[in-house]
């Protein structure tokens, strides 16, 4: 049950300006209570009713933690004082606060609210600066009393300072006509969100704002699967049973829709199909680009074949014939496409393509869509690299209700190098391929590398693919295993996974390893001896270094709970540890961390010598991983150390980016190697357990794979060729531009 209280704000402690969390001391008839809440727009001085309830800090002790408040009206001369000359109101402090309430007395608030101008009797008051005292006031006032408004449907204080923020006064007549419209305009305002206002103010199930809103929020969600489109038939099937009405009728809501240019129909192999607006002119922008910068030149082949002579006898190593056709393809075309699974020759295929644009007096970037990939390309190359958010100098702007981040290296201000190298392209999806086109001019050249069996991008589009698919570009898929790879049985039984080939498992390997065990208890025990005892011995690493991969979220041996029992066990509990809860996590320092979710404002910095700061940057990506170093109750943040020891902090309203990692799911740990894999494979959901999952996994192991769990599972992940099907059409439009220009 809820509590109600009653007092003065008598202090501030702290505010947080982003999202209105504030920390405030609370003077009622019997005592100082301190409160913690998102109340962006009160000030000391005012009195407040405040619901919520008391909760015991471990650090800070008793606290209210308010839910909803209310202001109210200062009652006599001395509540009318202290709240005027409290510093809410600019340029009237306690002296001029006594004057005014002593010259109108009771009826001070009214002369404020509603004769302003009366107030340059008072001595010290211009004409100007009464009218600006009752402008504070009036705004104030407005933010109240929306805030009580929105309160009564349910909306957090945060959420309601985001809608007040966004419309000002006309949001009331938004909210009680069509509140959907705020799914669209704000941030954070979901089509749930939306919904459960609409409930409440009484609209009806089958209304068009309904309808549209809907049909928009399933083509937003389709992108978490990946998906550029829908067929229309799935989105009205989608959009029907969410809604829980008949779909009959959507059609002509859809068209309405297209006519707004919020949707985009297309036939598409003897079906329509939708498509979001921005995405499909992402996708067809990316086409365009593309092609633009698939243009040859001219190269003496004679020259080029004895300058890759040269340079293999610098490296001391011998090309095989697709690699050497690979470095003259790279050498010919302003756009080429180097594809091929581990222990193919790509890293010596790329370094020798480093050599000859180099010795051709070529400037060359280097970059990978992570700080894992970025970090493992500049060891193999010997050449710095990074991030493509980096390279394109990430601005932290985003468009308005768009997922289009801005970069300060764009169209207007192009990358400024010969040659543009980017490797792991498979994790790249639609906006970042975009955006890296949008800074590449035509005569750049663009080399792209990537595995084209590895898992797609996280984000939507199967851009490596459908670039290959489109059969547009020159592409070479390297395929040999080299001699040195085959003697890692990671390597050849990742080939053996990718070709539906058995693998042996008798564990005479030096570095694949398969324990059979078929209950899930034991399983976990086994984890733990891995992490703890065996494997840091094994391959040279610490405990934390090791990962463990799991196909599902859910589950016992699911993301979830590992993480919750592995925490357990890898980082317990101590009296010198500092903990955080946080909704169902627990987080503690010295935790394994990831973030969850593309932040492009959140800063980062890079500590020398007494902690100063040496470089600082803006931006933290899903799947980046860290350490927790430190937990401030009093300012309420998590410093987490992420790879290249980069520092990030986190306001404890921000937590719901980060989660436990010392277990994390397959399609989290793209472009990232670990000294040593453990996977537990026991079943699972079918479209979970397939070979391109296993075979990503596999591929993540630098010195040793361990899979524990059961051989007919294992067996049955390399039979199951059957991959999540993901909508787009990209390598359709690069066929339809390059036709255009064959004409």
């Amino acid at each position: 049950m809820k509590d109600t209280i009653t007092g003065y704000i008598e202090n501030i402690i702290f505010r947080n300006e982003e999202n209105g969390y504030t920390v405030f001391v609370l003077q009622t008839e019997d005592e100082e209570v301190t409160c913690v809440g998102c109340l962006q727009y009160i000030s000391q001085g005012e009195t407040i009713e405040a619901q919520g309830m008391f909760t015991e800090h471990h650090t800070y002790g008793k606290q209210f933690q308010i839910e909803a408040f209310q202001t109210k009206v200062p009652e006599d001369a001395m509540a009318l004082e202290r709240y005027l000359g409290s510093g809410a109101i600019k340029g009237v402090g306690t002296a001029l606060a006594a004057r005014i309430v002593r010259h109108f007395k009771e009826d001070t608030l009214r002369i404020i609210e509603e004769e302003p101008e009366c107030l340059a009797e008072i001595k010290g008051i211009s004409q100007r600066m009464a009218r600006e005292i009752g402008q504070q006031i009036a705004e104030k006032s407005h933010m109240r009393n929306a805030m009580m408004f929105l309160q009564q449907y349910g909306i957090s204080l945060t959420l309601g300072a985001k809608i007040y923020q966004q419309y000002g006064q006309e949001m009331y007549g938004i909210i009680k006509d069509n509140p959907y419209q705020m799914a669209e305009d704000i941030p954070g305002v979901g089509f749930k969100i939306a919904d459960d206002i609409a409930v409440k103010i009484g609209i009806r199930r089958d209304s068009e704002y309904r309808i549209r809103s809907g049909m928009l929020y399933v083509l937003t969600q389709s992108t978490q699967a990946g998906h550029i489109y829908l067929p229309q038939r799935e989105l009205l099937e989608q959009t029907s049973r969410m809604l829980e009405i008949g779909s009959e009728g959507m059609e002509r809501h859809m068209m309405n829709l297209a006519m707004e240019r919020k949707i985009v129909l297309k036939e598409f192999q003897d079906e329509v199909i939708v498509y979001g607006s921005q995405l499909y002119h992402l996708e067809l922008d990316t086409a365009r680009m593309l092609n633009d910068l698939n243009v040859s030149g001219t190269v003496d082949l004679t020259v080029l074949e004895r300058r890759i002579t040269r340079i293999e006898e610098e490296m001391q190593t011998t090309l095989d014939e697709m690699q050497h056709q690979a470095v003259i393809e790279a050498a010919q075309n302003g756009l080429f496409i180097l594809t091929g699974g581990p222990g193919t020759g790509k890293t010596t295929t790329i370094n020798t393509m480093i050599q000859y644009f180099s010795g051709e007096g070529m400037s060359i970037a280097l970059a990978a869509p992570t700080g894992r990939a970025a970090k493992r390309m500049t060891e193999t190359t010997g050449c710095e690299a990074s991030t493509i958010h980096r390279l394109l100098e990430l601005s932290g702007n985003m468009e308005e209700q768009s997922s289009i981040v801005q970069f300060e290296r764009n169209d207007e201000n192009p990358l400024e190098a010969d040659v543009v190298i980017i490797d792991e392209m498979s994790m790249v999806d639609i906006y970042l391929m975009h955006a890296l086109l949008s800074a590449i001019t035509v005569g750049t050249r663009l080399i792209l590398v990537g595995d084209v069996d590895q898992l797609p991008s996280v984000g939507p589009g199967n851009v490596l693919k459908d670039i290959i698919n489109s059969h547009a570009f020159h592409v070479v898929e390297l395929n040999r295993i080299f001699r040195q790879a085959t003697r890692s049985d990671i390597v050849l039984n990742a080939h053996r996974i990718n070709h539906g080939d058995p693998v042996p498992l008798d564990n005479k390997s030096m570095d694949f390893f398969f324990l059979k065990r078929y209950d899930a208890t034991i399983i976990i025990r086994v984890l733990i001896a891995l992490i703890q005892e065996k494997l840091p011995k094994f391959v040279d690493a610490k405990p934390s270094d090791i990962q463990v991969l799991t196909p599902m979220r859910k589950g016992i041996l699911g993301v979830e709970q590992l993480n919750q029992i592995l925490q357990r066990y890898l980082n317990p509990p101590s009296p010198g540890k500092k903990e955080k809860e946080f909704g169902q996590h627990l987080f503690r320092q010295g935790d394994k961390v990831m973030q969850i979710k593309n932040n492009y404002q959140l800063e980062w910095e890079i500590r020398g010598r007494y902690n100063i700061p040496i470089d600082t940057g803006i931006g933290v990506f899903n799947g980046d991983m860290g350490i927790i170093r430190d937990l401030n109750d009093f300012a309420e943040t998590i410093t987490v150390e992420f790879e290249e020891g980069r520092f990030v902090e986190y306001s404890y309203k921000q937590l719901d980016e980060l989660e436990l990692a010392y277990a994390i799911t397959i399609h989290k740990s793209q472009g990232s190697e670990y000294p040593a894999v453990v996977m537990p494979i026991l079943g699972g959901p079918k479209m979970l357990m397939n070979r391109n999952l296993l075979y990503t996994a596999v591929t993540r192991a630098r010195k040793c794979v361990t899979v524990v769990g059961s051989e007919v599972a294992f067996q049955a992940m390399i039979d199951n060729e059957r991959e999540q099907r993901r909508y787009s059409t990209l390598e359709y439009r690069i066929r339809e531009f390059g036709e255009k220009g064959d004409a």
